[in-house]
């Protein structure tokens, strides 16, 4: 998968924001300004840091051990990092997109998930 669709993906869900606060390596993706991915821009191939239940993060690690891996630089309990190299089925990517954006959504202030419901 390359970086455009996985950045469109992630773009096309609701309340999502995208920048650069590490450097111009690092592309952040939140939303309601609450961190879902990280992705590193420059390597190859792409790796993809995403949030993860922790026992799915462990069963995901075990299942693909060469291209889920604990999060790189991240908690590793609640983070894996994807390497991208092809080997993942792209809708495994895209339901790993849609649960770490779900966690982060779960976990929202009342406030935050209101301003999000009206967006």
């Amino acid at each position: 998968m390359n970086i455009d669709t996985f950045r469109d993906y992630c773009l096309g869900k609701k309340g999502v924001t995208e920048g650069l606060p590490f450097g111009s390596d690092n592309l952040v993706l939140k939303v309601m300004g609450k961190m879902f991915s990280i992705v590193t821009l420059d390597e190859i191939p792409l790796r993809a840091n995403l949030k993860c239940d922790p026992q799915r993060a462990i069963e995901l690690r075990e299942e693909f051990e060469d291209n889920i891996l604990p999060g790189y630089h991240m908690n590793k309990q609640h983070w894996n990092t994807l390497v991208l190299d092809g080997r993942l089925d792209p809708k495994l990517v895209f339901e790993l997109i849609d649960h770490s954006y779900e966690l982060v959504v779960k976990g929202l202030n009342i406030k935050l998930k209101k301003e999000l419901e009206d967006l």
